[in-house]
């Protein structure tokens, strides 16, 4: 067993981020980011709607086309006692058969004031489609991290999706310290984003523009799409002083077994747009060589654990691994590859199918600084500095770079 970056200690990942460098909103424009570039060592400064003079013919670009959710659910007891209903992810079953559901669903979430509300349905009359109705939320349950809410409302017609929208406020970062607006409502989305299931925007597609993609398209650049839903883990401290006390939140991912193909034909680089994105094609390899050491024997419990990336048989090429998914998905007859990866993406780390990443900027001492420095090594530090000193803004709203090794 490869002790790996289990000892890595997260005071060695720390740095200084002043309160004026956060970006609480974003620019007037999404292509008006700015961008720090880093290749081979070197580091400059630009603009985001440049990002095409540094890609080329051939190269792929791997978009996540998850939608965020308007997650956070506001309910009052007859008490006066306000209750938040934080929907995180659905309770056994996927996202968009819960977002489709009729009359009932349930839900891991998480609760603002669960102190004062220990048991009892809460009532909220809410009204859609310009019919008025009883939305109802009860605690059935507990997971290891979350409180199960079972919603039910007495309306056949609407659906979850519907009721969310129509009274759900957008979970914006904890950092942004206020509450949703209405751009953000737009802004806080990618202009590619699709199926429903976030609590948080894969934040390094948001300074993407459809002028960008098209430019991006003509000049060669392939743009393929992958969904992996951002949980509200993505915002978890690292509490441990080393990474092996410290348990990586699961997310939940769908592929189609084209795209995987794509990443076997793909003449040029890989380039993931944001962690996201990343852990999802990196995730692809180790699904392949679990397949290939005889894990999977039917297509159920697909979970990539923390650390097996780092205990598993290490050999193993990126052809083989990739190839195995594909196979795997033609013995079971899936349309689409979908599980749950917990990867760690760590210094010790080798990258297996990314060759680059664009990505915003990111807290200190969290996980994904120990994924950035798993890519370009130290250098982070010098990159981190140089976007200080040019005050560049960080974190969701933030400016963007684009990190390529070599």
């Amino acid at each position: 067993m490869s002790q790996g970056p289990r000892n890595i200690r997260i005071e060695d990942f720390d740095y200084t981020l002043p309160e004026d460098s956060i970006a609480r909103y974003p620019r007037e424009k999404r292509s008006d980011s700015r961008l720090m570039t880093y290749q081979a060592g070197k580091i400059n400064p630009d603009m985001f709607y440049n990002i095409g003079q540094y890609l080329q013919d051939g190269d792929t670009l791997v978009l996540n086309d998850t939608k965020v959710i308007p997650a956070r659910l506001h309910f009052q007891k007859h008490t006066g006692a306000q209750i938040e209903i934080f929907c995180l992810q659905p309770y056994r079953m996927d996202h968009q058969q819960a977002m489709d559901q009729r009359e009932t669903c349930e839900w891991e979430t998480m609760i603002g004031g669960a102190k004062r509300w220990k048991e009892g349905i809460l009532e909220k009359s809410i009204a859609v489609q310009g019919m008025t109705f009883q939305l109802k939320a009860e605690k059935v349950g507990e997971t290891e991290t979350a409180f199960v809410v079972r919603f039910s409302w007495n309306n056949p017609v609407v659906s979850f999706s519907e009721i969310l929208h129509q009274i759900g406020e957008l979970p914006l970062p904890p950092y942004f310290d206020r509450d949703a607006q209405a751009q953000d409502y737009d802004r806080y989305q990618t202009v590619f984003a699709t199926f429903e299931g976030s609590v948080a925007a894969p934040t390094a597609g948001l300074h993407f523009t459809p002028e960008i993609l098209d430019d991006l398209k003509s000049k060669g650049v392939s743009q393929q799409r992958i969904t992996l839903h951002v949980g509200s883990g993505t915002f978890k401290p690292v509490s441990s002083s080393t990474m092996e006390g410290h348990a990586m939140h699961g997310e939940i991912f769908d592929v189609s077994p084209s795209f995987i193909a794509s990443l076997l034909n793909t003449q040029g680089r890989i380039i993931p747009v944001g962690t996201t994105s990343m852990r999802t094609i990196e995730s692809l390899y180790w699904f392949g060589v679990k397949i290939l050491n005889g894990h999977f024997e039917s297509n159920k419990n697909i979970q990539l654990d923390q650390w097996d990336a780092y205990d598993l048989p290490q050999e193993t090429s990126k052809e083989s691994a990739l190839q195995a998914v594909i196979d795997y998905c033609m013995r079971f007859n899936l349309e689409r590859f979908s599980g749950s990866t917990s990867l760690l993406i760590a210094p010790g780390y080798k990258m297996r199918v990314s060759q680059g990443i664009i990505t915003n900027f990111h807290l200190p001492k969290s996980t994904l600084i120990l994924l950035v420095a798993a890519l370009i090594g130290d250098d982070w530090r010098a990159v981190y500095q140089r976007a200080l000193e040019e005050n560049f803004l960080f974190l969701s709203y933030g400016d963007s770079s684009l990190l390529l090794p070599k």
